[in-house]
């Protein structure tokens, strides 16, 4: 299921409810998001097992790649579908190798371009910039100015995605200055009506179907 990475990136939340988890991920597959990262920075091992396993099944019947956040281990226990590493989460190349090539591989470069150049020498598949905007998932984030997009399209040969504080209202800036995908949690998981709100955002890539 690697393919190349764009549109809608859906993020989840911090939930032990999964049930909840997994009909709030089954609305924003349905509106149309073309990845899902498994994140929980609050669930133990176990719960995090459960969840993955959980959720792999569902984006496989969506054909959907599932990446997990952070754990090179639970990747190669559910045979998921690829892995984020943020900077401090490991060697990118020490991943790549122990993933192989059949896995999708992302990297988190904040807003340090020679970081991204450095990942895709490491094999990466995508790189994400960010945060671009306020997030009340990490306040202190420094921002990352929007021409670091197009700076980073035109010394890139892989995907970019855009991160942080993105909602329907600023997500156009982004795709304009050069995003191929947005990474969503909040304004995706805690709308309403989330499916209507995934296939807002997948809108905003009408070439990517």
């Amino acid at each position: 299921m690697k393919s190349r990475v764009s549109g809608l990136y859906a993020v989840t939340p911090d939930s032990a409810d999964t049930p909840a988890l997994l009909a709030k991920v089954e609305a924003a597959l349905a509106g149309g998001a073309r990845l899902l990262q498994y994140r929980n920075k609050a669930a133990s091992a176990a719960l995090r097992l459960v969840q993955g396993r959980t959720l792999l099944a569902l984006c496989w019947e969506y054909q959907v790649p599932l990446i997990i956040n952070d754990h090179l281990d639970l990747v190669l226990a559910l045979d998921a579908d690829g892995l984020h590493l943020g900077s401090a989460d490991g060697s990118l190349a020490a991943a790549r190798r122990r993933l192989g090539d059949d896995k999708i591989l992302g990297a988190s470069c904040y807003r340090r371009l020679e970081s991204a150049l450095d990942a895709q020498a490491a094999g990466v598949d995508y790189v994400a910039f960010g945060g671009f905007f306020p997030s009340t998932i990490k306040p202190s984030t420094v921002r990352a100015p929007l021409g670091l997009l197009g700076e980073a399209k035109q010394r890139l040969s892989v995907p970019v995605v855009a991160i942080g504080g993105i909602t329907l209202d600023n997500a156009p800036q982004l795709v304009a200055a050069g995003a191929d995908g947005v990474a969503v949690i909040s304004a995706l998981f805690e709308d309403a009506d989330i499916q209507r709100t995934a296939r807002r955002f997948s809108a905003l890539f009408p070439d990517r179907k």
